[in-house]
This record gives structure tokens, C-alpha cells and sequence, in this order.
């Protein structure tokens, strides 16, 4: 659910009553704990490839999802790309490199991004 932004769009109450695998969804949410989203993401130069890793250095951090021209869904550890990019470290997709664009709606903590 929190991969895929259910928790972000209203897609998962946290209030009503029973469902499959509440336990689980309830926790990542009060606990924080969704390291994996799908975000978008924006090539600053190259072409983006679908299923492409994300790559900072030698650490595949994630992976390119659908494609419209410069922009893309990426499937990315949000963890990984804080940890790289306080180091000033660039992500990569393919010959792209990349930007993460969290959409000012989110309430989840935003990473660092270094274009």
C-alpha cells in the first residue's frame, strides 16, 4: 500500500475496521517505516529506459518504471537515495541522470536531491 501511494492518495483508511494485511500497512504508517515508493523521477540528459536500474555509484537502489519523455515512475529505496545524496552522489539510469520529484502533495519526508 505504501509502495504504490495508497496511503498518500486516501487508497487505505486507517480507521475503519478490518482488512487483509492491516497489521502490516498500519505499522509502516505510524512507524515510518516505508522505505520503497514509487515516485517520479526526471532525466537531467540521457534517455530513460523502462526497467533500467537506478544506480548511485555501484548500488542499485531502484528500478525505472513507465516512461513519458524525460519523466518517469521509479520504484526507489527513498532510504538509499537520502544516504547518497547526502554524500553528493548522483543517480543514474542508463546513460540519465536523474532527479527525484516528489510531488508537493506528499506528506512523506522528501529526500535530499542533487541533480
Amino acid at each position: 500500500m505504501h509502495e504504490a501511494l495508497f496511503d498518500q492518495l486516501g487508497g487505505v483508511s486507517f480507521s475503519k475496521g478490518c482488512y487483509v494485511g492491516q497489521e502490516i500497512v498500519s505499522r509502516m504508517e505510524h512507524r515510518g517505516t516505508a522505505r520503497k515508493r514509487i515516485v517520479p523521477v526526471v532525466a537531467t540528459g540521457g534517455t530513460l529506459v523502462s526497467g533500467d536500474a537506478i544506480m548511485a555509484v555501484e548500488a542499485e537502489i531502484g528500478r525505472i518504471g513507465s516512461v513519458s519523455g524525460s519523466r518517469a515512475l521509479a520504484a526507489l529505496r527513498l532510504d538509499r537515495v537520502e544516504e547518497f545524496a547526502a554524500k553528493g552522489v548522483a543517480l543514474t539510469a542508463g546513460d540519465a541522470r536523474l532527479q527525484v520529484d516528489i510531488p508537493s502533495w506528499a506528506h512523506f519526508k522528501p529526500p535530499i536531491s542533487h541533480a
